[in-house]
C-alpha cells in the first residue's frame, strides 16, 4: 500500500482509540464518569429515603451504597492506580485512599459520597475538555483522494497513489493541487498562502511550478508531475505535523500543581491523627474532609464558565488547559500573513513618471482593472474608491500573452503589465522605471509611454502595532518574535511597521517547528498563526492560537481559535484567562484552606467521616458558587 495512505490510516486509527481519563479525558471516559456520578446521586438519595423516611434496617438501607461502590468504585480506583504506577500523584489520589479506607472500616456512606465527588469532578472536567478530531485526519480530509489524469485525448479519475512521476494531470478551477508538478498548458493563478505564507495569489503559466495543497484559481491548468504524492510538499507538512503531534509539550494542570503539596499534607495529618489516637476512623475522617473537591469541582467549573464566555465572544477554546497556561507564557511568536497583516495586497506606492498626473493614472488603471481577475486588481480598485476616482467606460479589453492587460479608456490606450514584460517592448521608456524594491509591483503604460509603477504590500492590521507594544507591560511577555515563510524584505517591512525586532524570514514549516521547540524549551510560548504552514508550530508551542477560519487543519492544531480576524479578540482571551485563573485559585485555595481547618477538627475526633463528608459538601458549594463568576465578562475585557 502507498506509504502516505498507510500513514493516514494509522493516524486515523490512533485518533479513534479511547484515551485514559483525567488528562486526555476521552468521550468514553466522559460517558462513564457521568453515569457513575448519576448512579451515585440516585444511590445516595435512595439511601437517605430508606434510612430516614422509611426507617428500614441497616441491611436494607445500605444496599444502594453497596451497589454504588461496587459499580462506581472499581473504575475510579483502577484509573487512580494507573496514575500511581506512572508516579502521577494528583490531588484525586486522596479520594482513592479514602474510598479504600471507608470500605475497610465499613463507612459505606462516606465512601459513596467520595465516589460522587470524584466522578462528578471528572465528568465536569471531561465536559470542559471536549475532544477534537485528529489534526492529521483533517489534513487527510482536505487533500483530494483522486487526480484527473490525461492520456492522449482522454481524462480519467485515478487514485492519488496511482499517480507517478511524469503523469499529465488536469487541475480544474478551484481544485486542490494533488501533487507537485510543472505547468505545461494553461494560464491562471493559485493560492499558496496556506502552505508558503505568501499572501498573494501566484500567477501560473507554462513552466511554472505548482505545489500540492495549493488551491487553483479560475482557469484549468495542465501539469506534469515531478513528485509522487508521498514526496510532495503537502505530504512533507503532514510528516512534520505527525512528529509535532507526537511531541506535544506536557503541561501540568493547575489542580495538580496545587495538589502536589496538599495531598502529602493531608496524608501526614491523617496518619498522625491515627498514630496519636490509635483510632483508624480518624484517618478516614481526615481524608474525607480533605478530599480536594474545590480542585476537582471548582477549577473545572471555572474553566467551563470561561469557555462559555469565550464562545459568546467568538473565541473557541478547543483545549481548556490553554486557559490555565497562557498567563505563564513569556515569549510571543507570530506568523506574518493573515495574523499581523490582513493577508491581502494593498496599493502602497504610486510612482508616476514626469508628465503624468497621479490621480488620472489611477483612474485609468482602475477603470481597466474592473475587467481583470488578477489578484492586484482588487487593491487598485480599493485605492481608487478611497480617492474618489470616477471610473470611465473601457473598450477593446484584452490580455494577450506577453503584454499584460490592455484596453482603451476614454481616448487613452492603457496597458498594465510586469517589469519583465515591459523591458521586452520597444519604444517604451524603460529607463524611467524605478529600481526593484520589496513587495509586488506592476507597470503602467499610457499611449505607448511609461506612466507609473504601482507597488503593493500586505498591509498590517490597524491594531497590530498597539497590540504588539502592549504585550510586555500588560501581559508580561518578555520577547516578541516574527516567524514567517514570506520573503525577507516583506518580513522586515512588516516588523518595522509593528515594532518587532526579532524576526525569522523564509522559514518552512519544519524550520518554524524547530524554532518554536527551541523557544518553548527556554520559556512558555504563545504561537499565533492562520495557515496550514503554521499548524506544526502551533502544536509545539505551549499555547497555539489560530486567527480566522482559513483552514480546518489550523483550527484542529490550535488550542484556541479566534473566529473573527481581530487581534483584539486575542487580547480578550488573555483577559478572560487571567480572570479564570484568579477565580479558580480563589475557589481552590479558599476551599483547601477551609478543608485544612476541618482536617484539624477531624484529627482531634470532633468530626466523624460522614459529618466530615457533609461539611466538605458545604465547602464544595461555596467553591462552586465562586467559580460560577467566571462565566461573566471581567471588568476590563481588552486593552486595545
Amino acid at each position: 500500500m502507498h506509504k502516505l495512505e498507510k500513514a493516514l490510516k494509522s493516524e486515523k486509527n490512533e485518533a479513534m482509540q479511547p484515551q485514559r481519563p483525567w488528562n486526555s479525558l476521552s468521550g468514553v471516559w466522559q460517558r462513564k464518569t457521568t453515569v457513575i456520578a448519576a448512579l451515585s446521586i440516585i444511590a445516595l438519595l435512595t439511601y437517605v429515603t430508606l434510612r430516614f423516611v422509611f426507617h428500614t434496617t441497616a441491611v436494607v438501607f445500605q444496599i444502594p451504597l453497596f451497589v454504588e461502590l461496587a459499580i462506581g468504585g472499581p473504575p475510579l480506583l483502577y484509573d487512580l492506580l494507573r496514575k500511581v504506577m506512572k508516579r502521577d500523584f494528583g490531588s484525586d489520589l486522596l479520594g482513592g485512599i479514602a474510598i479504600v479506607t471507608s470500605l475497610m472500616l465499613g463507612e459505606y456512606a462516606a465512601g459513596s459520597i467520595i465516589v460522587l465527588m470524584l466522578s462528578g469532578g471528572a465528568a465536569l472536567e471531561s465536559y470542559a475538555l471536549r475532544s477534537a478530531s485528529s489534526v492529521l485526519a483533517a489534513l487527510a480530509k482536505r487533500m483530494p483522494s483522486i487526480a484527473h489524469r490525461k492520456r492522449e485525448a482522454e481524462i480519467s479519475d485515478v487514485k492519488l497513489e496511482d499517480v507517478v512521476v511524469g503523469d499529465t494531470l488536469v487541475i480544474y478551477p478551484h481544485d486542490i493541487c494533488p501533487v507537485d508538478g510543472t505547468v505545461i498548458e494553461g494560464r491562471g493563478s493559485m493560492d499558496e498562502s496556506y502552505l508558503t505564507g505568501e499572501p498573494f495569489q501566484i500567477s501560473k503559466t507554462t513552466g511554472s511550478n505548482v505545489i500540492s495543497g495549493a488551491i487553483n484559481g479560475e482557469a484549468a491548468l495542465t501539469v506534469r508531475t515531478t513528485q509522487l504524492a508521498a514526496d510532495s510538499r503537502y505530504s512533507k507538512i503532514m510528516e512534520v505535523m505527525r512528529e509535532s503531534e507526537n511531541q506535544r509539550p506536557q503541561l501540568r494542570r493547575l489542580g495538580d500543581q496545587l495538589g502536589a503539596f496538599y495531598t502529602p499534607l493531608a496524608l501526614i495529618v491523617a496518619s498522625l491523627a491515627w498514630a496519636f489516637s490509635g483510632e483508624p476512623v480518624r484517618f478516614l475522617a481526615v481524608l474525607v474532609i480533605a478530599t480536594p473537591c474545590p480542585l476537582l469541582l471548582g477549577i473545572p467549573i471555572a474553566i467551563i464558565g470561561s469557555i462559555s464566555l469565550c464562545a459568546r465572544r467568538a473565541i473557541i477554546v478547543k483545549s481548556p488547559i490553554v486557559l490555565e497556561q497562557i498567563a505563564e507564557c513569556r515569549t510571543a511568536i507570530f506568523d506574518k500573513t493573515g495574523t499581523l497583516t490582513y493577508g491581502a495586497p494593498k496599493l502602497t506606492e504610486q510612482l508616476v513618471a514626469p508628465g503624468f498626473n497621479q490621480k488620472e493614472v489611477l483612474m485609468l488603471v482602475a477603470s481597466l482593472e474592473r475587467y481583470s481577475k488578477h489578484p492586484l486588481a482588487r487593491a487598485i480598485l480599493a485605492e481608487a474608491k478611497t480617492e474618489g476616482a470616477v471610473l470611465q467606460e473601457v473598450t477593446e479589453v484584452s490580455e494577450a500573452p506577453g503584454l499584460g492587460l490592455c484596453g482603451t479608456v476614454g481616448q487613452h490606450a492603457v496597458q498594465v503589465t510586469s517589469r519583465t514584460k515591459l523591458t521586452t517592448q520597444k519604444g517604451v521608456e524603460v529607463d524611467l522605471m524605478p529600481p526593484i524594491a520589496g513587495g509586488l509591483e506592476c507597470m503602467v503604460v499610457i499611449d505607448a509611454h511609461y506612466a507609473a509603477t504601482l507597488r503593493f504590500r500586505d498591509a498590517p492590521r490597524a491594531d497590530s502595532r498597539s497590540f504588539v507594544r502592549h504585550l510586555e507591560p500588560k501581559h508580561h511577555f518578555e520577547r516578541v518574535m516574527l516567524v514567517s515563510g514570506d520573503r525577507e524584505s516583506e518580513v522586515h517591512y512588516l516588523a518595522d511597521q509593528v515594532g518587532i525586532t526579532e524576526i525569522y524570514a523564509q522559514k518552512s514549516p519544519e524550520e518554524k517547528l524547530a524554532i518554536v521547540r527551541k523557544e518553548t524549551a527556554l520559556a512558555k510560548t504563545l504561537y499565533v498563526g492562520d495557515g496550514i504552514n503554521d499548524a506544526p508550530a502551533m502544536m509545539a508551542a505551549t499555547v497555539g492560537m489560530a486567527i480566522g477560519q482559513n483552514s480546518d487543519v489550523t483550527a484542529e492544531a490550535a488550542g484556541v481559535v479566534i473566529m473573527d480576524n481581530s487581534l483584539k479578540k486575542v487580547d480578550e482571551f488573555m483577559h478572560i484567562s487571567r480572570q479564570m485563573r484568579g477565580i479558580a485559585l480563589q475557589s481552590a485555595v479558599g476551599g483547601m484552606g477551609l478543608s485544612i481547618i476541618g482536617m484539624g477538627f477531624a484529627a482531634t475526633g470532633h468530626l466523624t467521616p460522614v459529618s466530615g463528608a457533609i461539611i466538605q459538601e458545604v465547602i464544595d458549594v461555596l467553591a462552586v458558587l465562586n467559580a460560577l463568576r467566571a462565566a461573566f465578562p471581567p471588568r476590563v475585557i481588552h486593552d486595545l
